[in-house]
């Protein structure tokens, strides 16, 4: 799922989120994540091609993150709603949440204000667990948000603090409960065999949308 949004002066932000896949943890606690892929000549950012893994939890933190820091002046777009019965093994379920999580990113990359979240590009365009990106953009970590974003070999996971918030929020069912179920293995190939082939006219009607942007420039 993609946009592609126009700027002045020719200025393009390519996004889509894509590929979803189950991660694991351990036997009890698996979760999915999605790809987040940008494609940019946009002033508003130093780094025009990226691509990062993100979880749905992570997308509720960004929006909370973000309406905190606009205050009022901005109002944010919804995301897809939680659910407490959100199952690794529904591919609908899944591909719904994701076309909602695109809509999102579609929004709030209109918004200039937004665009001037530091919050925003690292989640879009770093490695950094939730808790660092927080921690960079108040300037409390070793590295700038710049490096953060150019990679210059930072680690997704930082320290064993954050491995163990990772756990903590190891279940991606939107369910208060802990106790998750082992995703079905049969699933696991039907959701990589259904996303790839869904997705296979989409990555195509991309490639030629990002060699139009490319060419443009």
């Amino acid at each position: 799922f993609s946009v592609s949004l126009a700027f002045s002066m020719q200025q393009v932000i390519s996004v889509w989120v894509r590929d979803p896949r189950i991660q694991k943890n351990d036997f009890w606690h698996a979760y999915i994540d999605y790809e987040i892929c940008l494609h940019t000549n946009s002033v508003c950012f130093t780094k025009k091609i990226s691509s990062v893994r993100r979880r749905y939890s992570e997308f509720v933190w960004l929006r909370q993150k973000l309406q905190a820091n606009a205050l009022l002046m901005v109002k944010l777009p919804d995301l897809p709603p939680k659910n407490p019965f959100f199952s690794l093994n529904n591919a609908q379920q899944i591909t719904d949440r994701m076309k909602g999580l695109q809509k999102f990113l579609e929004q709030i990359l209109q918004s200039p204000l937004l665009l001037s979240d530091s919050c925003l590009h690292l989640f879009l365009q770093s490695q950094l667990r939730v808790s660092r990106i927080e921690a960079c953009a108040a300037g409390k970590t070793s590295f700038s948000v710049a490096q953060a974003v150019q990679g210059n070999g930072l680690r997704r996971f930082h320290s064993e603090e954050d491995l163990q918030k990772d756990r903590c929020l190891s279940c991606d069912s939107d369910s208060d409960s802990s106790d998750c179920r082992e995703p079905d293995s049969k699933f696991e190939e039907l959701t990589y065999n259904k996303s790839t082939a869904s997705l296979g006219s989409i990555s195509t009607r991309q490639e030629e949308m990002l060699n139009f942007s490319s060419s443009s420039t």
